[in-house]
């Protein structure tokens, strides 16, 4: 068989060209790679998030339980998460750290109860504010509406406010006529809700004890004695967001004094209280936490609702009951939740 003229050479320049497209085909490739490569290895961001609370630095399990469900989110603190911890032992100091968590650039800021978040919302129009609170946002003038916030504010509420508390308790005891109220002005304005339920309540003002900020045991103890002097049937233990660790010894100091009284939180009758209607507290921080998450990824504060518990539970503490000489109705036992025995 006859060779073709020059076929070994046209082999050597077929496989010399196609090493070089080749050659060509890797740069390109490893040109387009190295800004993904680059940016594989650019580190991840890391958010500065702000707690602005009242009371004691140590007693907040809520902020541990956000955090942990941020971590569940994949915000680790110490990792893509720096946290900023501002707690006001008076409430007059409020103002001054919400401007210093501003100053420290927090990418979101998260408040614990109504005054907080006032003293929040005028420090900054940017930085974006989520509150946890247990009275009403709108009624205080935070926000627009529960569906549109607005400005730079959402959160979470608890959602049971004091007219529901008013009428547990005069379900629970028909006979009480005084309620005495710490915060006055939140139980007067359920004036309707007050006057239908036959009930009068012990204006603050009546009391002299305007000053009393209710984050101290020596102003309960001096609003437990007023309310006693005043001749008040009953008492309605105000939303202690910041520091509940207060609220068993609240409990024990109603009883002491004889007067049955009803709180937001189910630590109140545990501790000797004679009544608790609330939400689950486990709902609100993972709540809480998904808030955070949609912010940080981009959604405008103003546009996320904001969010109410949707489960509520009454603790009776038949024990403390017995002890003030109070018979709860078989029908309201069967009712709640649970009954402390």
């Amino acid at each position: 068989m006859p060779i073709l003229p020059g076929a070994p050479g046209r082999k050597k320049e077929i496989v010399i060209r196609l090493h070089t497209v080749g050659l060509i085909v890797m740069l390109a490739l490893g040109l387009l790679m190295a800004p993904l490569a680059a940016e594989a290895q650019q580190p991840a961001k890391v958010y500065r998030l702000g707690f602005l609370d009242p009371g004691a630095p140590t007693v907040f399990e809520r902020q541990a339980h956000v955090l942990e469900e941020l971590g569940r989110l994949g915000y680790v603190a110490g990792h893509n998460l720096l946290v900023e911890r501002r707690n006001a032992v008076q409430p007059e100091e409020l103002a001054a750290l919400a401007a210093e968590l501003v100053a420290r650039q927090v990418d979101l800021m998260l408040t614990g109860g109504t005054p907080a978040t006032q003293a929040a919302q005028p420090a900054t129009a940017t930085i974006p504010i989520i509150f946890f609170l247990g009275g009403d946002p709108v009624q205080s003038g935070l926000i627009a509406s529960y569906a549109r916030p607005g400005g730079n504010v959402t959160g979470f509420v608890i959602g049971v406010y004091t007219n529901k508390l008013l009428e547990i308790l005069k379900e629970v005891i028909p006979g009480i006529a005084r309620i005495a109220c710490p915060y006055s002005r939140a139980c007067l304005r359920e004036s309707g809700v007050v006057r239908a339920l036959g009930l009068e309540i012990q204006d603050l003002d009546a009391l002299a004890l305007q000053e009393l900020t209710m984050e101290k045991p020596e102003d309960f103890e001096r609003f437990i004695a007023a309310a006693r002097r005043a001749g008040a049937n009953a008492v309605l233990i105000p939303d202690v967001t910041g520091n509940q660790s207060h609220l068993p010894w609240l409990g024990e100091l109603t009883v002491r004094n004889g007067l049955p009284a009803i709180s937001h939180h189910r630590r109140f009758a545990e501790g000797g209280g004679l009544l608790s209607y609330g939400s689950k507290w486990e709902e609100g921080p993972s709540r809480l936490a998904a808030q955070v998450d949609k912010i940080l990824k981009g959604v405008k504060v103003g546009d996320i609702p904001v969010e109410q518990h949707r489960t509520f539970e009454l603790v009776i503490n038949l024990k403390t009951a017995k002890a003030l000489g109070i018979t709860i109705a078989p029908s309201l036992l069967l009712l709640a939740d649970e009954v402390i025995q």
